[in-house]
């Protein structure tokens, strides 16, 4: 080995896909509730499939309509300005075929985006924030609440992020009762929210690489971004593990709620504790009890 060279090396690291000085990370599932909680996820996604008829046209409501939409937030986004001009790539040569970037940036600041997207329509709702705390969240309840028909139920397929459950939020339910119900996905369990997938999509589309002279040109951006999107919407279907939920066995309403916090709102309340939604029976379980 003394004589070897570093370049065998080298090789003989990669052939045998030795990298000490790579981590790789995975997420522990701390949720107890972990399958339960997406298999509720799951039996709202298999709801929305019926919703649309073999050829993908939406079919009408039957009884009160139910507006769902996967909602997340995208706090973070660097507003980036250039120190210098970037040079364009040279006809015919191939070290300068592509843009080339000054190293040096200013940062401008972040902005938050909070998005959710319609399931039955595909309609990419934004709203983009300095913050995104409780007061941004409420706010964008409020959006949701003129935009829809007044009567209809809104319902949020959303993480258990604490602006979700915070007291700000639960006293705006509490002026509007049974307007929204909240579909938590289980903590480390993102994949399920299928607004992850549009982010991911935004996020290869338009942030990489954006440079702009503002934020309130970044905000202006992405605001573009989501009225060219919104011109052709498509909506997104759910597949994994539809095929096992079937819905005469299950109970919808044992699934959303409104009460969010663990944090009584009212000052009357305020040494209680909100009610836990209710445990559903499995399939397969007896029904005893």
């Amino acid at each position: 080995m003394a004589s070897v060279t570093e370049t065998t090396l080298r090789k003989i690291l990669a052939n045998a896909k030795i990298r000490p000085f790579k981590i790789s990370y995975y997420c522990e599932r701390r949720d107890p509730d972990f399958d339960s909680k997406m298999h509720d996820v799951l039996v709202i996604y298999k709801q929305l499939s019926l919703q649309f008829d073999g050829e993908g046209n939406l079919l009408p409501f039957e009884g009160m309509p139910v507006h769902t939409l996967s909602y997340d937030e995208k706090p973070g986004m660097q507003a980036l300005d250039t120190t210098a001009d970037d040079r364009p790539p040279v006809p015919g040569t191939e070290k300068n075929s592509t843009v080339y970037r000054d190293y040096e940036y200013v940062r401008l600041g972040t902005l938050s985006l909070l998005a959710a997207i319609d399931l039955l329509t595909g309609e990419a709702i934004p709203l983009v924030s300095p913050t995104h705390k409780s007061s941004d969240f409420v706010r964008f309840l409020k959006m949701l609440d003129g935009k829809y028909p007044a009567g209809d139920k809104i319902r949020l397929i959303l993480d258990n992020h604490s602006a979700h459950t915070s007291r700000e939020t639960q006293e705006y339910l509490n002026t509007v009762p049974g307007r929204f119900e909240f579909v938590f996905t289980p903590t480390h369990g993102s994949w399920l929210n299928m607004v992850e997938g549009f982010f991911s999509k935004l996020t290869k589309q338009m942030l990489n690489g954006i440079r702009v002279s503002s934020k309130e040109e970044l905000e202006s951006r992405i605001y573009q971004y989501f009225n060219e999107i919104n011109k052709v919407p498509v909506p997104y279907h759910w597949s994994y593990k539809l095929d096992d939920i079937d819905l005469t066995k299950e109970d919808i309403s044992q699934i959303v709620y409104e009460v969010v916090n663990h944090k009584a709102a009212n000052a009357c309340d305020k040494d209680k504790r909100a009610p836990r939604p209710r445990t559903r029976k499995r399939q397969g379980q007896d029904n005893q009890g």
